[in-house]
């Protein structure tokens, strides 16, 4: 069986300010770029790997969400625990540098961890959490 990693979903709550983290600081490409206001669909990626893609959306516009579950979801998103990513880099003390550098919120500086990767964290402007690891 050969399967891939195609897209990854994030939920997002300002377009711009998303733009601005994975464009602009993670340095992503943008792939597509739909819808109007804050209702977007925006997919990014890194350069080079065209076939793998962030796709930021807005978390509660599926119709079949209730009201319910539309404040449960902006509340997990406002204490960082609604979604996550895990990316990878050759100088994640570099990379902390840079990111840290954008106004960001960090969550962890560049650490070794017991369990044998270094890595570091932020939340990105709709609360995400990036863990950033470092390659080995």
């Amino acid at each position: 069986m050969d399967i891939a990693i195609h897209t990854v979903s994030l939920p997002h709550d300002d377009p711009d300010a998303s733009l601005a983290f994975y464009r602009d600081l993670l340095g992503f490409e943008v792939r597509s770029d739909t819808g109007q206001g804050k209702m977007r669909w925006i997919a990014v990626g890194p350069p080079g790997q065209p076939g793998t893609s962030i796709l930021l959306t807005p978390p509660a516009a599926d119709p079949g969400i209730t009201e319910d579950e539309r404040r449960t979801i902006t509340e997990m998103m406002a204490k960082g625990t609604y979604g996550w990513i895990l990316l990878a880099t050759p100088d994640v003390d570099a990379t902390f540098e840079k990111v840290q550098a954008g106004d960001t919120e960090v969550v962890q500086e560049p650490t070794e961890q017991p369990y044998g990767v270094r890595d570091c964290a932020f939340r990105d402007p709709a609360g995400n959490l990036v863990r950033i690891q470092e390659l080995r």
